[in-house]
């Protein structure tokens, strides 16, 4: 064979193998695309129920079951109903509470504001009785006057308090003068200027006095 054959044909060679190469692809790409929807077919087979099979349907519950399970709801409802009711009272309860701490603590201040506005009258009515009346009869109608009125400050729980002799408590008294004297006692009340009122606990005017020592 002459020299410029055997090149053609080593030239031709390489062609030929990459031909082959190439035709090898395309057959392994057509048995790719032929087997894919085979196999998809198969799926599908697989997850449908052969023939003649129906799908299990879910037994139905017995009259006694469904009754046992309204009675559970009812159960349920009634518990919550009372927790509720429960909390209602409770909460009526506290507020009924309350009310009542609040209406007496009401009272009391409303009485001791009523009572406050009385006693400058109380004053006068002492004042008056103090001086000097020509004429009795007057003098005991005032002092008729005055008795009843007292009786029914001490109906309300009124008090009055300050007097000579008692020690001096800065809680109820207030002193607007001092004394020394060795003969009285140590801050004891010498003289009253004015009486003090009190309902209770609760202060409703403080007594004017003068202490000793």
């Amino acid at each position: 064979m002459s020299e410029k054959k055997k090149a053609k044909a080593a030239e031709e060679q390489p062609v030929n193998q990459e031909e082959q190469e190439q035709e090898v692809v395309s057959q392994e790409e057509s048995d790719t695309q032929t087997q894919a929807p085979d196999q998809e077919q198969q799926s599908d087979q697989e997850g449908q129920p052969e023939d003649g099979e129906q799908p299990q349907e879910e037994p139905e519950k017995s009259q006694e079951e469904l009754l046992g399970e309204e009675l559970e709801q009812v159960k349920d409802l009634l518990g919550r109903t009372k927790e509720q009711l429960a909390r209602t009272m409770t909460e009526y309860d506290n507020f009924r509470k309350r009310t009542q701490r609040e209406k007496e603590a009401i009272y009391p201040q409303a009485t001791a504001n009523a009572v406050c506005q009385f006693v400058p009258i109380m004053d006068t009515f002492e004042r008056a009785l103090e001086a000097p009346c020509g004429d009795d009869k007057f003098k005991e109608g005032v002092e008729m006057i005055y008795q009843h009125f007292m009786e029914t400050l001490k109906k309300l729980g009124v008090e009055e308090f300050g007097a000579p002799g008692e020690p001096f408590d800065p809680n109820m008294h207030n002193s607007v003068m001092h004394i020394e004297d060795d003969t009285l006692a140590e801050n004891s009340i010498v003289e009253v200027f004015q009486k003090g009122y009190r309902m209770g606990d609760r202060i409703i005017r403080h007594a004017m006095v003068k202490v000793a020592n």
